[in-house]
């Protein structure tokens, strides 16, 4: 015996379906369903995307609410015109949320080119290929404009730098394999570091990447 549950049907009128998105068409309704109170500072937009799907949902600052979903894709690939797509279905331009999501998805929102740049960083002009400067040179230049053909930046920023949160994770490991990078290498605090985790391969040690499912860690 099985049963199909029924609570979409009061949400079902709220999205509608086009381009092979599903979208919320009256987020302001589905909030008033749910009976919570809407104030754009409370909450925060958080994307998701792989090489065939995208999806959108609303998280509470404070996590006191479950996540209400916006706009989700199944048949879409990764890319700027993607998420420009998105954006508009469920009309960012009129909430103006912050968001957040990791550094692909960020870089795809402001129009950055994606990979290996020189230019990577949305904050400042750091040189991923001046490698003898990374753990010498600590000031660099801020990012005040992102524009378009200049400095690895090839489409027109979709939302404002300002209303992007840096993700937690991403700062907490970078930060750990830079602190591990500016370590002298004959020290024993290096050496210390480097026979911690099992089965650490010579390229691994050479990048003072010390993480991922080959370390064990």
């Amino acid at each position: 015996m099985c049963f199909y549950r029924g609570r979409y049907e009061e949400f079902k009128d709220f999205f509608s379906q086009e381009d092979c998105v599903v979208f919320c068409n009256d987020f302001c309704s589905v909030m008033e369903v749910l009976g919570r109170e809407h104030n754009t500072d409370q909450w925060r937009l958080f994307t998701v995307s792989s090489k065939m799907k995208l999806k959108v949902v609303l998280l509470h600052n404070g996590n006191r609410f479950p996540s209400v979903p916006l706009a989700h894709t199944a048949n879409m690939k990764e890319s700027y015109e993607s998420a420009k797509l998105l954006l508009g279905k469920i009309k960012y331009d009129d909430f103006n949320w912050k968001l957040c999501g990791d550094l692909k998805v960020v870089a795809l929102l402001l129009g950055m080119q994606l990979g290996y740049t020189k230019y990577c960083c949305f904050l400042c002009e750091w040189d991923s290929r001046d490698k003898k400067n990374h753990y010498v040179n600590k000031l660099w230049p801020k990012r005040t404009l992102l524009t378009p053909r200049e400095k690895n930046v090839v489409n027109p920023p979709l939302v404002l730098p300002e209303k992007i949160y840096l993700p937690p994770l991403h700062i907490k490991l970078d930060r750990m394999k830079n602190f591990v990078k500016g370590m002298d290498k004959t020290g024993r605090g290096f050496e210390y570091v480097r026979n911690k985790p099992p089965n650490v391969s010579d390229a691994q040690i050479k990048e003072c990447i010390f993480i991922g499912p080959r370390s064990g860690n």
